[in-house]
């Protein structure tokens, strides 16, 4: 629940700060900037945007697995019938007889 708000707090943040920044400082201030960069300015003007839209994409991918605190265990196995009974040896619920008994039956089968 924790990484959905940090997440959603940084969405709003960073789309807030987008508008502010695509309004610009005034009228008047560098009206012309863009002009000039012709055919080049039609190709490299969206692949910039198509570039920090994947940054931007990346950095939110990054913060919610650190929030998260994902693990990197991967896929786990399954485990045998010898692993199980062990494990049930070493935390008690059965005894020495009763482990041996099960171990022979699983040997044998």
């Amino acid at each position: 629940m924790r990484s959905i708000a940090a997440v959603s707090a940084l969405l709003v943040s960073l789309a807030s700060a987008a508008t502010a920044w695509a309004q610009g400082p005034g009228p008047g201030w560098m009206h012309d900037w863009g002009m000039g960069w012709g055919w080049g300015g039609m190709w490299l003007g969206p692949l910039f945007a198509i570039a920090l839209l994947a940054l931007l994409v990346a950095l939110i991918v990054a913060l919610v697995r650190w929030v998260g605190g994902g693990s990197d265990d991967g896929p786990r196995r399954a485990r045998t019938a010898r692993e199980i009974l062990d494990e049930r040896y070493a935390r008690g619920e059965i005894d020495r007889e009763e482990y041996q008994r099960r171990r022979n039956d699983i040997a044998g089968s």
